[in-house]
């Protein structure tokens, strides 16, 4: 795995923009998702920017790294942190706004990614709080909480007329021996 983080596309940069450090967890502060980092200034940026943590200074969001996603997907403006993951994407969405994900033109392009993604054996998932929703071309599932290791399967079948099908499960992670 790369151990550098994407480039941020020309243009392009956090600003005043501080979801990721109320979204995502931060192993090396023990901060969970969901609840903002104490060092976060809303609006400014981190108090602790220069000494911030390695994984703070490693993760670039979808939106900074992807050219061409437009103004909208800006994770202050949309409520949602796109992370490209190596099995497809993560649309991590703030849980005061826990639909936000469904408005235009997030969600035509979450089933636009869904649909191309599942041609490779890649996904789409939408993580609202500690629900995680399986985005498919022709349904979305909520799995409810995933634990820490669980995975999401996605299963094909065919249906009468020829047209593929998807479905979603967790599978929960196998107990430590």
């Amino acid at each position: 795995m790369n151990d550098s983080p994407a480039p941020v596309a020309a243009g392009r940069s956090c600003g005043t923009c501080t979801l990721c450090c109320k979204v995502l967890a931060i192993e090396e502060l023990s901060k969970a998702h969901g609840v903002w980092c104490p060092h976060a200034k809303p609006g400014r940026g981190c108090a602790i920017y220069e000494t911030r943590p390695g994984s703070c200074r490693e993760f670039h969001c979808g939106w900074l790294v992807s050219e061409g996603l437009s103004e909208a997907w800006f994770p202050a403006s949309s409520k949602i942190v796109l992370m490209y993951v190596e099995n497809g994407v993560v649309a991590v969405v703030d849980a005061g706004r826990p639909d936000a994900w469904k408005a235009a033109p997030f969600y035509q392009q979450l089933k636009a990614w869904s649909a191309a993604f599942l041609q490779h054996d890649r996904q789409v998932l939408v993580r609202v709080g500690d629900r995680t929703i399986a985005v498919l071309p022709d349904e979305d599932a909520d799995l409810g909480p995933m634990a820490p290791g669980a995975r999401v399967i996605i299963e094909t079948a065919r249906a009468p007329t020829g047209k593929t099908l998807y479905r979603a499960r967790r599978a929960d992670a196998s107990p430590a021996q």
